[in-house]
């Protein structure tokens, strides 16, 4: 009874050493198309980022600043007054066009 379940114990231990060769095995076979794939999605962004690079003289930028305030001048007999009312707001729109 003894021996007959050791027999099985080392056929268990047997399966799973079988089982993991082979998962090793089909891991280290794919790791080449796997690398090229990682590759070649990294190439396809960098082609994508450096296709509209910065040139100096491509590049056409167009800056728009507009500032807005409110302010109460009082003068009198003893000089003048400025308050402001309300905040100062800046406002800056930029646009840049790259030109081929």
């Amino acid at each position: 009874m003894l021996i007959k379940l050791r027999k099985r114990i080392a056929q268990s231990t047997l399966e799973y050493a079988v089982l993991a060769v082979v998962v090793i095995g089909a891991l280290l076979s794919i790791q080449a198309y796997l690398k090229r794939g990682i590759q070649g999605k990294i190439k396809s962004s960098t082609d994508d980022i450096s296709a509209e690079q910065y040139d100096t003289e491509d590049t056409v930028y167009n800056k728009t600043t507009v500032t807005t305030s409110n302010t109460k001048d009082t003068t009198s007999w003893n000089g003048s007054k400025s308050e402001m009312v309300a905040p100062e707001s800046t406002i800056t729109n930029l646009t840049s066009e790259t030109t081929n």
